[in-house]
């Protein structure tokens, strides 16, 4: 190991019309070191690293490495100063009609073609596949970046950051699109370049990947620091206090319903794929869980029960009568919702305002005769439905696209609410959302269940399963392995039995 190089960022404040985004934050970090950026939606992290890395550069405050004030208001100020960032977006950064070599020398290429007319191609492909090796990932150069996989695709920007001087690199959100084992892989490739002496900064919500692959960790809350820390000198549920000011059981409405009659009950499902003899049943005012590891089935199971793919055997009653669905429309009209994971691509219409978002699961309340749409009517129930939810969002004719993570899943799980459905399916509805966020969802999904809704509750977040479900199933290779009633089981339990335990 090199000597360590020492980043600060000192008295950062930075103002956007009408907000006031970060407030005299001090931020530092290492090289050959993993650090971890963390706060809820809207703390102010990546905000922070945007101006670390150059994209803002009206910012007041001072940064310094080594001691020595640094200038930085371009990219181009930030990458000769050996800070790289790696956005969530993979897609944007890169050029799909290019191979992977032209992409990770993009810069060099560039440059090249500015002074002279022709390029060493061959010198090109052998530069990126040496940083590859240098990364033990095995793609070839040659390779259009179109046929890469998202995880695929992100190692191809990490190398481009490396193929210059790279000092720190930032990581935003880098694990969110990637499966358990995209994952691991990921981290095995930041602990070589911790190695070799590389900074990695670490922006995640995902607090159990930051225990495992930080080495400190500093928290941020409504634009401002609140504490930095060892990870090795604190726990994830101090951190979530930090972040919310509050504890993390209170993260979890206490409520008490009287369970009712059996509303769902599902027997031996099967689909094309991977929904295996899958059985449950959801009774009136409980909130059962799916609980897995991604890949497992539960988005599948989900799918199913919805009409969304193709049931090929097993019955499906509700109220004890039994029906078939042919689709998701079949499935609304029977009284069955789905928030579905990918809540961009199929739970919400982001080029939309959230007037017409939260309405579009129940038109016919709001067609008049002769099938005029009653606006009026449209425009009360949706500003409403933003207070009771809590949306944040300018107003109510604002494009979804323009909310963050958090409110599209309100506006998602808003518009069941208009509709009025008896079986609610929550597929992972707490990704890619923060804590205090996370806080409102809880409350949502526990106030169907007060109002004697089904809830099914699929996800992955095992602390989430025990702390909102009644039931759960344990679902290994699209089947159940193992029905537990919640208040008797425990993570290392759940752990147990998704991954195959017997």
């Amino acid at each position: 190991m090199g000597v360590s190089i020492l980043l600060e960022m000192k008295n950062i404040s930075i103002e956007f019309p009408g907000v006031k985004a970060l407030d005299e934050v001090f931020f530092s970090t290492k090289t050959g070191m993993t650090h971890a950026l963390i706060g809820a939606n809207g703390a102010g992290k990546s905000t922070l690293m945007k101006v670390l890395s150059g994209a803002y550069g009206h910012y007041t405050g001072e940064i310094y490495i080594e001691g020595k004030k640094i200038d930085i208001r371009t990219p181009k100020d930030a990458q000769d100063n050996g800070i790289q960032i790696v956005y969530q977006e993979v897609d944007t950064a890169l050029i799909p009609y290019l191979t992977v070599g032209e992409n990770i020398m993009l810069n060099e290429t560039v440059n090249d073609m500015g002074k002279k007319q022709f390029v060493k191609w061959n010198q090109i492909h052998k530069k990126a596949t040496d940083i590859l090796n240098r990364m033990n990932v095995n793609i070839s150069s040659k390779k259009l970046v179109s046929e890469l996989t998202l995880a695929e695709k992100q190692m191809v920007l990490i190398a481009r950051s490396i193929s210059k001087q790279c000092k720190f690199l930032i990581l935003d959100e880098p694990t969110a699109p990637l499966s358990h084992s995209e994952t691991k892989e990921l981290f095995r490739i930041v602990r070589e370049l911790v190695k070799e002496d590389v900074g990695i900064i670490f922006i995640s919500h995902r607090l159990p990947e930051l225990f495992e692959i930080c080495e400190e960790i500093t928290v941020m809350k409504n634009g401002k620091f609140v504490i930095k820390e060892n990870i090795a000198d604190t726990t994830q549920n101090k951190i979530v206090e930090y972040m919310l000011g509050e504890k993390l059981e209170e993260q979890f409405p206490k409520y008490h319903v009287e369970i009712g009659d059996t509303v769902l009950k599902v027997t031996g499902l099967h689909d094309k794929g991977l929904v295996k003899n899958f059985s449950m049943h959801v009774n009136e005012g409980e909130i059962v869980g799916i609980a897995g590891l991604v890949g497992a089935g539960k988005t599948e199971i989900c799918k199913a029960l919805f009409g969304a793919s193709k049931v090929t055997s097993g019955e499906i009653q509700i109220r004890g009568k039994s029906v078939k669905i042919k689709d998701p429309s079949d499935a609304v009209k029977k009284g069955i919702a789905l928030v579905p994971e990918e809540r961009r691509k199929e739970g919400i219409l982001v080029q939309e305002s959230v007037s017409t978002n939260l309405t579009s699961a129940s038109l016919n309340k709001f067609s008049k005769f002769l099938s005029f749409v009653d606006t009026k009517g449209e425009k009360k129930i949706s500003i409403e439905m933003i207070k009771d939810l809590g949306i944040k969002t300018p107003s109510e004719e604002t494009k979804v696209q323009n909310l963050s993570g958090g409110n599209q899943q309100k506006v998602a799980i808003g518009k069941w609410l208009i509709s009025d459905a008896e079986v609610y399916i929550f597929d992972e509805p707490t990704k890619g959302v923060d804590v205090g966020a996370k806080k409102d969802i809880f409350e949502l999904i526990s106030g169907l269940a007060k109002r004697g809704k089904s809830v099914i509750y699929a996800s992955s977040e095992l602390s989430e399963i025990l702390g909102i479900t009644d039931r759960v199933y344990v679902v290994y290779d699209g089947a159940v392995a193992k029905e537990l009633e919640t208040k008797s089981a425990n993570e290392e339990e759940l752990l147990f039995y998704s991954t195959g335990g017997k």
